[in-house]
């Protein structure tokens, strides 16, 4: 079964290519690109998630990565 989201496929798309519009701009590989956007979850995760919660957190979200892009 899918998960519904709370926010809206345009949402989503929206912030999406203005990431992407972002990267492009600074014209950065795909290794730049991950490694920037793996820096932006630590510090979301870090700023914005209480401690005790942050490895469950990380581990959820490392997950549904890792079944995203299994096709």
């Amino acid at each position: 079964m899918a998960i519904q989201s709370k926010y809206s496929n345009i949402q989503v798309e929206s912030i999406i290519a203005e990431l992407s519009a972002v990267l492009d701009k600074h014209q950065a590989p795909t290794d730049l690109r991950l490694m920037v956007l793996g820096n932006c979850v630590t510090d979301l995760l870090a700023r914005k998630v209480p401690s005790e919660s942050r490895a469950k957190v990380a581990e959820q979200f490392s997950k549904a990565l890792a079944q995203s892009v299994k096709g």
